[in-house]
């Protein structure tokens, strides 16, 4: 649908923005049989959302074709889950609305209250928020919504997801019954069939992109690696791709906390986002990110949505998301509006299966991979010095010009080329060697008896090479040590799985374990290195090292005598 069929006010706005057709989804919202009516709508990330809602509603507010009346109270209402959805979003309608002189508000959490209060007070077409901020400010009476022509719902599966079901229900109530109801949903579960049904009177449901047209602009590739090998693939990964802007997310704000640090620590210009960052420090990274200051973005799913960085095209999932749903919202930072990206996820060993599963159930076909290796990164790096190096030929100027004549009366063209491509190279973060270069391969290790002061579970393979090798933690029974945490924490900090751990013997102040023989000298090597790296949980501080040898054999246990049979009764 062309420019023609909106109010000429904001069909000149996108035409200054230099679009010059609508996406399907904006087309869908404006087409004769959604006029009027309420909107359930499903939609791609990245395809245009945000201005689709603006044209639905644009006929509700403007009183002619030609500007919006004054500002008092708020004609329409935007709810957002998050704080920087809500900016963006907020962001976006302030200059498709511009030419109809549109006031817009935002009220969300982070911000100060007082100031909102006064905005409001001051009048304002449209209101952006958070759910909690928008009802604290609805209970206290600074935000009126009895003249609301129009309710918006943004990305309302992650508001319910969120918890924010009562305060969608209470801002909903406070709105006047003939108002619209706006649905947008990237997907469509049974919590929002019920809030439409309950709020939404004969809504029209339109479906923009079906669930392959959603992956079709970003590749997935999944690469396969050992537990202690993630943060050396996260590197090597970066390098690999050197991406102009790329998106690493973690699930927990520690972790994000922690890879950010190694990152910068390595030499990469990284931010990093959580739910403990305030709303400043959030805008200082998202704007660092946007000046090229930075390149990479550490966060958790808090900056899943909402967030729209230009020449982000790459998003690695550091650790994996719960869901297919979490996993389309976060890929859905690349690959938006026509623009090609790329998601990686991190696979551990252990969890391929899951993901298969999770990957086949979004409809995605992955490209599985091994991280990338030193010798690819280097062949990559050859090819972007070279096409660097030739770009910045034709913008040198003359003092450029004259110092190169400088240059080679003291040089020789060996010497400052070679010299050229060294200072290059010092820029770039040094690549990771990894511990593991590729899943084991073993046949299945067979059960045995449970261990005195032990556990019963696989054992080492002995075809592969005899008895396994012995560490010794120093944790024991008087420091509560238990399998239930001691075979996560050898997974983790040794880079093996389950079946790699054969006997567990815990004594009264140490723990010793055996690790299948193959795999022995990778756990070292992952041990090793997490000594260099060592954090300050109580879990790092727990020492494991090799052992002198297998623990020695108890006294062989007395055995009772068999007890007499009871007698008989007559």
């Amino acid at each position: 649908m062309t420019l023609d069929h909106i109010p000429a006010p904001l069909a000149q706005a996108i035409a200054q923005r230099g679009y010059e057709e609508l996406t399907p989804v904006q087309s869908a919202v404006i087409a004769p049989e959604a006029r009027g009516r309420d909107l359930l709508v499903s939609a791609q990330t990245g395809s245009g959302k945000t201005v689709a809602f603006g044209l639905a509603m644009a006929a509700d507010l403007l009183a002619d074709a030609t500007a919006l009346p004054p500002p008092g109270r708020p004609l329409a209402l935007v709810i957002a889950p998050t704080r920087e959805l809500a900016l963006q979003v907020a962001k976006e309608l302030a200059w498709l609305y511009a030419p109809a002189r549109g006031r817009i508000a935002t009220c969300v959490g982070g911000m100060n209250v007082v100031a909102e209060r006064r905005t409001l007070n001051a009048g304002a077409h449209i209101v952006v928020g958070t759910p909690g901020r928008l009802r604290d400010h609805l209970e206290r009476g600074a935000l009126l919504l009895d003249q609301a022509r129009a309710i918006v719902l943004d990305e309302a599966d992650e508001m319910l997801d969120m918890g924010f079901r009562e305060d969608l229900e209470e801002i909903l109530d406070a709105a006047p019954p003939e108002r619209r109801t706006l649905l947008f949903s990237a997907t469509l579960p049974k919590g929002i069939a019920e809030l439409a049904r309950d709020y939404q009177k004969d809504a029209l449901r339109l479906a923009t992109a079906g669930r392959a047209s959603q992956h079709a602009d970003i590749s997935y590739q999944c690469v396969a690696v050992s537990p202690a090998d993630i943060e050396a693939a996260v590197v090597n990964l970066l390098r690999f791709h050197e991406a102009p802007t790329a998106m690493l997310f973690c699930a927990t704000r520690d972790n994000v906390r922690r890879l950010h640090a190694s990152l910068t620590e390595r030499g990469f210009a990284a931010v990093a986002l959580s739910g403990e960052h305030s709303q400043s420090e959030r805008n200082q990274a998202l704007q660092a990110l946007r000046d090229r200051r930075a390149r990479l973005c550490v966060a958790t799913d808090v900056a899943a949505r909402g967030i729209d960085l230009p020449g982000l095209s790459l998003v690695i999932h550091v650790e994996l998301p719960r869901d297919a749903e979490t996993l389309q919202h976060r890929s859905g930072r690349t690959g938006r509006a026509g623009a090609k990206g790329t998601a990686v996820l991190v696979v551990p060993y252990p969890a391929r299966r899951r993901v298969e599963r999770m990957l086949a159930g979004a409809g995605i076909k992955p490209t599985w991979s091994p991280v990338p290796a030193p010798e690819a990164i280097a062949v990559q790096d050859r090819d972007r010095l070279l096409t660097s190096i030739g770009e910045g030929i034709g913008a040198l100027d003359e003092a450029d010009r004259r110092l190169g004549e400088e240059l080679l009366t003291r040089h020789g063209v060996d010497e400052i080329a070679a010299a050229l491509v060294r200072v290059h190279r010092m820029r770039l973060p040094e690549v990771e060697e990894l511990v593991d270069a590729g899943p084991p391969v073993r046949a299945r290790p067979e059960r045995h008896a449970a261990d005195p002061g032990g556990r019963q579970g696989g054992a080492p393979d002995r075809r592969q090479g005899g008895a396994g090798v012995w560490f010794r933690l120093d944790v024991g029974r008087r420091h509560n040590a238990d399998p239930r945490w001691i075979i996560p924490l050898l997974c983790r900090r040794g880079g093996v799985t389950k079946p790699d751990i054969g006997s567990i013997r815990i004594l009264p102040s140490e723990t010793l374990v055996e690790i299948a023989p193959d795999m022995a000298e990778r756990f070292q090597v992952a041990l090793n290195r997490h000594a260099t790296r060592k954090g300050n949980s109580a879990e790092d501080q727990i020492a494991i090292i090799p052992a002198a040898g297998p623990p020695a054999a108890g006294p062989p246990r007395r055995r009772l005598p068999p007890r007499p049979a009871p007698p008989r009764r007559a």
